[in-house]
């Protein structure tokens, strides 16, 4: 009697059970039998309480589908690696023959409309530009101006140049030159973020930035110059630091040549400013016996130079403000942390080294935050309560930060990678930043220019050149 009346409860058990696991898949939507007849009691649950039934009811099927999909995105993440594999080479070798050849750059005209009443005329670089510093296609690029001709320079060295873009529709004729004798092939097919790293043009002068290999995969910023000539430039070494970093052999068994800074602006007709970045060794930004970190100095006439400011991480913009006697330094953050800073020019006329926290202070965070790194690395939110000066501003989250460029009276405009925009903005009598606004292009903006009212841009995600006109 007592295994007669066990097996019914067994039976009723296994029923309800049954029709319970029905009921559930068809509620969360599961269910393959009976071609979902209870499909419509999906309606009474919303979808996070559909994935709480899962999780609970059904653990071995949502363990089952996120091994599924890290197995997907493994082989997606090292299919795509492999495909970057194979087109770095090519692509670094199509931009690199380009320049052998010479050969003109076409260039495509688009025109879009922004915020404010803005509209951005592009000029799409039709060869040339393939191999870019972040992402690998298309190529990244600087520009700069010499009289009305606007000069365009690819990460890779494709040296280009037309009238300006506003008057006429023709090609940009490329220039010869020597660049692949400082930074060539087999320094380039290290990796894409070993580049040029800015242009800049004085008086009739070409100044030019890169990644150096003093020593094998040892690097470190350095800078070459030559005349100006349409025809053929042949660059010389102006500058380049005893002293690099290994790109295995450092302390922090860190390496990022993307902190290398680069960003070249003029004081006067003898000296410019070169901003060099710690190449992710963080306790070089503080060490005076280093130039990583550090914004200098450079004669150009003798080729003596001087620290004018420390604690940096990577600066990738400056504006020499003449009229008030100022510096704006724009710079990578780690983990969100971009900044906007103010170097005084009184304090570099006394020989100051003015110090901006890195990697003390900061609001950004680490990528990979240990407990000992912090230890040793801190990056506390202010930087006045450890003897550093404050950013006029620290974007958190990051935007990406790249050049910054005067357009009228105290009103300046910054460009933005990771957020693809523009920021423009005032400082008032106090130095503080007042009313900014952004416009987005939808690019990435790895270079600007100020020119006869116009702002100019060097996007990426294109390879193009880009013109607001702000009368």
């Amino acid at each position: 009697m007592i295994k007669k009346i066990n097996i019914k409860i067994l039976l009723a058990i296994i029923i309800v059970a049954t029709v319970g696991y029905i009921l559930i898949s068809s509620l969360i939507g599961d269910d393959k039998i009976g071609e979902n007849k209870f499909s419509y009691l999906k309606s009474f649950l919303n979808n996070e309480q559909k994935e709480q039934i899962k999780k609970i009811i059904f653990p071995y099927k949502v363990i089952s589908k996120q091994e599924q999909r890290i197995s997907q995105l493994t082989k997606i993440a090292m299919q795509q690696k492999q495909n970057r594999k194979i087109l770095q080479p090519i692509l670094l070798n199509l931009e690199l023959n380009k320049k052998k050849l010479a050969s003109d750059i076409e260039t495509e005209e688009r025109v879009i409309s922004l915020s404010n009443n803005l509209t951005l005329k592009k000029f799409h670089l039709l060869s040339g530009f393939y191999y870019g510093i972040n992402i690998e296609f298309p190529g990244s690029g600087y520009i700069d101006f010499y009289d009305d001709n606007i000069f365009v320079l690819s990460s890779r060295g494709v040296l280009a140049f037309r009238k300006d873009l506003s008057t006429d529709k023709e090609s940009f004729k490329q220039i010869k030159n020597n660049i692949d004798e400082f930074i060539g092939e087999k320094q380039l097919g290290k990796g894409n973020w070993f580049s040029i790293k800015d242009l800049y043009i004085l008086n009739n002068k070409v100044f030019i930035s890169y990644t150096e290999e003093i020593e094998e995969d040892c690097w470190n910023t350095s800078v070459i110059f030559g005349n100006i000539n349409f025809e053929k430039i042949e660059f010389k070494k102006l500058f380049s630091p005893i002293q690099c970093v290994h790109s295995i052999n450092n302390i922090d068994k860190e390496f990022n040549a993307h902190q290398s800074g680069g960003k070249i602006i003029s004081l006067d007709n003898d000296h410019i400013l070169l901003t060099i970045g710690d190449y992710r060794s963080r306790h070089l930004a503080q060490n005076k016996k280093s130039l990583n970190g550090k914004i200098i100095k450079i004669n150009i006439k003798n080729n003596q130079y001087q620290m004018i400011s420390m604690g940096h991480r990577n600066p990738q913009g400056l504006y020499f403000d003449e009229e008030n006697k100022f510096v704006l330094e724009t710079e990578h953050g780690p983990l969100g942390g971009d900044e906007i800073n103010l170097i005084e020019i009184s304090k570099i006329e006394d020989n100051k080294i003015q110090n901006y926290g890195w990697p003390i202070s900061s609001v950004g965070k680490h990528y990979v935050g240990t407990k000992e790194k912090y230890e040793k690395y801190p990056l506390h939110d202010s930087h006045s309560e450890y003897g550093f000066i404050e950013p006029l501003k620290s974007f958190y989250p990051s935007i990406g930060i790249s050049e910054i460029v005067k357009i009228d009276q105290n009103k300046y405009v910054v460009g933005s990678m990771k957020r693809k925009s523009l920021y423009f903005f005032e400082l008032n009598d106090q130095r503080e930043i007042i009313g900014m606004e952004k416009v987005e292009v939808h690019e990435r903006i790895r270079d600007l220019r100020f020119h006869n009212n116009r702002l100019y841009l060097f996007m990426e995600n294109t390879a193009s050149v880009g013109i607001i006109n702000l009368s």
